[in-house]
């Protein structure tokens, strides 16, 4: 054999196989290979934390396989381009007995033949500033769960487990639920009205709340011989812009929302599309786009749409922590409008194809619209100045990027109307209403929580979850409301 290529996972390495030819084999290590011993703490604290390291029992027979292969072949460290995919190269390296200064490490974001190819031939070796950054994380996640978990047994109870970012998750719930636990609410009447304007309705709202139902009776009564006159007619043009191509947690956030995917689910499925080559590495901070993938998504644009969609951006990550090692998530191939095995990876696949496409063209333009809707009659004695009613909506001039991905907030159309023009009352409604505490955290909303205050990485935000749901810290259910 000439030349042995290890990547992480079995479906990637079918994959490659295909794009190198007979001199190349590909082979999986099935992610690690190596790490802290299950029992004791293995790490050194005397001696600047040195861990020590064991071959898993389950990858003994793994590693075995792969010492016999790469004797006398070319090894290539092909596994992922983070720190834990360039920690996995070290262990391999050292568990095969090769040289990290001579033996070739490759990384690509893509599972495209021109990306593999280009990768083979821009070879590097390992780089061990990643190492140590991985390693680092792993010594204080040992040290935290060790130091810290015995102490949760003697205060708490029995097989309780503290971790570097777990419990500060757990910490963020607990904080939210004692808000809600010492939240008071308060009540007050909103006045809804529906009004004619010949055949058209114009739905409105009083523009304060009444404090009271007696206040609200009151109004209503009111407003029974009341005239409708519009006050005033304010337009603004205004632009939707599109949103940044997904990052990890934007990803985990949009999957929720739009399809109902838990956050693990939205890992598995992204990992099989990656692993097919249908999208670019699924974990990352970026929301930067390469120069090829920008032009791909120009000539489908200009092919599809016309010249007045598109709209060339290149968007830069704003957070200082993250690590830009990767392109943000998007599809292979823009002319595949789908893709996938089964219908959560093809949901999927169009969620990040439509969102990746949109980020390249041309803003929606709406008419910003505000009707103001006086009421005939003399001041309301419990209101500091005369109400009147309001009707907002937005009037879309140009679907722009619209055309590929929607969702936004729903567009109020309102009916073309005139200043001192009457209108007819149809209904006016007062409806009783309660200021709401802080809502409960579902799956997307703590992994928005967790990204802006800093906790955590990405590709870690799915296990950090499933961990404190499996352990039974918090529990996620649906709860009737008081």
């Amino acid at each position: 054999m000439k030349n042995l290529v290890i990547v992480e996972s079995p479906a990637k390495a079918k994959t490659i196989e295909k794009y190198l030819g007979k001199d190349y084999t590909v082979k999986s290590s099935f992610g690690h290979i190596r790490d802290l011993p299950k029992k004791g703490l293995s790490i050194d604290k005397a001696n600047n934390f040195e861990p020590t390291y064991e071959i898993s029992p389950e990858k003994k027979k793994v590693v075995n396989e792969l010492k016999k292969l790469a004797k006398g072949a070319e090894v290539w460290l092909a596994t992922d381009e983070d720190r834990e995919g360039e920690a996995i190269a070290w262990h391999l390296a050292t568990a095969l007995s090769l040289d990290t200064k001579k033996t070739k490490r490759i990384v690509f974001h893509e599972i495209t033949k021109e990306a593999i190819l280009n990768a083979i031939a821009n070879p590097r070796t390992v780089d061990l500033h990643l190492v140590d950054a991985q390693q680092a994380r792993r010594v204080l996640d040992r040290l935290v769960g060790y130091e810290l978990s015995p102490v949760l047994w003697k205060k708490v109870r029995a097989g309780l487990s503290a971790g570097r970012v777990q419990s500060v998750a757990v910490r963020v719930i607990v904080e939210r639920e004692r808000d809600i636990a010492a939240f008071k609410a308060t009540n007050s009447f909103k006045i809804t009205g529906g009004f004619l304007a010949g055949k058209d309705n114009l739905p409105a709202e009083l523009n304060v709340k009444l404090e009271d139902i007696e206040a609200a009776k009151k109004f209503l009564e009111g407003c029974k011989d009341s005239t409708y006159t519009v006050d005033s007619v304010n337009k603004k043009p205004g632009t939707r812009n599109p949103g940044t191509p997904f990052t990890t947690s934007t990803l985990q956030q949009e999957a929720a929302r739009r399809l109902g995917f838990s956050v693990r689910q939205t890992m598995s499925v992204a990992q099989r599309l990656y692993e097919s080559g249908h999208i670019t590495y699924m974990r990352t901070d970026s929301t930067t786009l390469s120069g090829l993938a920008i032009k791909a998504a120009e000539a489908y644009i200009v092919s599809n749409f016309g010249d007045k969609y598109h709209n060339r951006r290149q968007f830069k990550t704003k957070d200082a922590s993250a690590q830009e090692a990767h392109e943000a998530i998007r599809p292979t191939n823009f002319n595949n409008t789908v893709a996938g095995e089964d219908d959560q990876q093809k949901k999927l696949y169009s969620l990040i194809w439509q969102r990746a496409l949109s980020s390249q063209m041309a803003p929606a333009e709406v008419d910003l619209t505000e009707v103001r809707i006086s009421i005939g009659n003399s001041k309301h004695p419990t209101l500091d100045a005369q109400p009147y009613f309001v009707a907002k909506g937005e009037v879309l001039v140009f679907d722009g990027f619209f055309k590929v991905y929607g969702g936004g907030k729903d567009d109020i159309l309102l009916p073309d109307v005139k200043q001192g023009q009457e209108l007819q009352n149809e209904h006016i409604t007062a409806t009783e209403i309660f200021s709401r505490p802080p809502a409960r955290f579902s799956e997307a909303s703590l992994v928005k929580a967790l990204e802006e205050m800093g906790i955590g990485r990405p590709s870690t935000y799915a296990p950090t979850i499933s961990t404190i749901q499996d352990r039974g810290y918090i529990e996620k259910k649906d709860l009737e409301g008081s």
